[in-house]
């Protein structure tokens, strides 16, 4: 391909305050010229003195800056064959001091959304992301809201708003930079700026972990960076700092004081009622006792798709499938809908038609209310643990490991699709257990030898 690269003096129109034109970077790929506009503007008798031996400093700079950009452009070319004339703008022009940076026109959100047939309207006013202005292509801020409206379009409002609050976070930090400065010193300072404002190691992997899966998403589905360039992940470079959540399930006696409990109004009853309804429902979360039908009932049997992995595991759906006990059917009984038809929902938490939005506020409700009155009942039985929903999970999978059951029909029952993730719910006894078990590890010690040893 024939191509040559140099710089050129455009006087096809003077800047009237200065009385200068501006001095370009110019390359002419199949006879077509592409003009760049460099941060110099320079009158014409300053321009012919740049060829002369002996110049002022500042002239003298100029001409070096100028040699150098042609320099590089040139080393830039030889680097990256066969040469395109957008991976040039992008990875060379782009955020090079010493070029004017022009405003790109990309279409807009609304426009793309419109031929897609998908109203943004009703998620403006909680996803501040859509209004974000930007200058390029590969400003962070556009692949972040790309992938949010992708999120919003699959019904995952959850998971928009983690992006979301994950791109905020990063912008506080360094602003709505392009993709090719986020390195592994930056990811390093974001780290040290998060943790010395008092953030856990948790809370900046949780942050962390999206920007990782824009990146991907940058680089295989949008196209406007690559891989070997500027991806700052992944082994010998940038870790995301993980930390342990030790998760600890409830002891049975603990467990039995919450089911004997006599609660003092209504809203306890519920929240009781709703907690071992998760309890004996194989830990169900309190999403999926949301989203529960009348059609999901077969018989004895709930059968149902976990929200949380719908969308993942599409081609190769995971049921979850649940013994009804008598407790599930009397909680039914005291606070589900009365009309009990296929599509109706068995808990009045969400209501038909309900968007999306709505769909997850409510549930986050649902989820308060239950740890809300939980927690009034535990500090009524004096109970030092937690009760929320979550122990109701953890505690159904620890009891399950405890009576002999395999971790695989754990995982079945849990509906995880790592064995991993499993593992980690089934890892976290309590220190009672643990001494329990230390205990057994002296079966060889004779009662005889115990009472030598304490003679002596």
């Amino acid at each position: 391909m024939s191509i040559t690269i140099g710089t050129i003096f455009d006087k096809r129109r003077m800047k009237k305050k200065t009385s200068t034109y501006p001095v370009k970077l110019q390359v002419i790929v199949k006879g077509a010229p592409y003009r760049y506009q460099t941060v110099f503007d320079l009158s014409a008798e300053d321009y012919n003195k740049l060829s002369a031996p002996r110049i002022s400093k500042g002239l003298e700079k100029i001409r070096d800056d100028l040699k150098q950009a042609q320099r590089k452009a040139q080393i830039f070319l030889e680097n990256n064959e066969p040469f395109k004339i957008d991976e040039f703008e992008r990875d060379f022009i782009r955020n090079n001091h010493l070029f004017l940076q022009r405003k790109r026109k990309i279409k807009s959100d609304a426009v793309v959304c419109q031929q897609n047939e998908f109203d943004l309207s009703l998620y403006e006013k909680r996803f501040g992301i859509l209004k974000e202005e930007y200058l390029y292509e590969d400003s962070m801020s556009v692949a972040y809201r790309s992938y949010v409206i992708k999120l919003l379009e699959e019904g995952r409002v959850g998971s928009a708003l983690n992006y979301q609050d994950s791109y905020f976070s990063l912008k506080k930090y360094g602003g709505n930079i392009p993709f090719n400065h986020i390195t592994e010193s930056y990811l390093i300072g974001y780290e040290r700026w998060m943790l010395n404002k008092g953030c856990s190691k948790s809370t900046v992997g949780i942050k962390l972990r999206p920007l990782r899966a824009i990146f991907n998403y940058t680089i295989d589905h949008l196209k406007i960076i690559k891989r070997d360039k500027c991806y700052p992940f992944g082994r010998y470079k940038y870790q995301i700092p993980t930390s342990k959540n030790t998760k600890k399930s409830l002891e049975m006696d603990v467990v039995g004081k919450l089911y004997y409990y006599e609660p003092r109004c209504e809203e306890e009853s519920k929240a009781k009622d709703f907690w071992f309804f998760c309890y004996f429902g194989n830990g169900m979360n309190p999403k999926d006792m949301a989203f529960l039908r009348f059609k999901n009932i077969d018989g004895e049997y709930f059968t149902f798709e976990r929200a949380k992995t719908e969308r993942s595991t599409r081609a190769d759906p995971k049921l979850i499938t649940v013994f009804i006990t008598e407790e599930m059917w009397a909680i039914i009984d005291a606070w589900g809908n009365k009309e009990r038809k296929p599509n109706n929902y068995v808990f009045p938490i969400l209501t038909p038609g309900m968007n999306p939005l709505d769909q997850h506020f409510a549930v986050k409700a649902f989820v308060k209310f239950i740890n809300h009155w939980m927690s009034k009942i535990k500090s009524a039985l004096g109970i030092e643990m937690k009760v929320r929903s979550l122990e109701a999970r953890h505690t159904f999978s620890t009891q399950l490991k405890r009576s002999g059951a395999s971790t695989e029909y754990i995982q079945e029952a849990l509906g995880h699709m790592d064995k991993k993730t499993t593992e980690n719910y089934l890892n976290s006894f309590t220190n009672e257990v643990k001494k329990e078990y230390a205990g057994k590890l002296t079966p060889f010690k004779s009662e005889d030898n115990s009472k030598m040893k304490l003679m002596l």
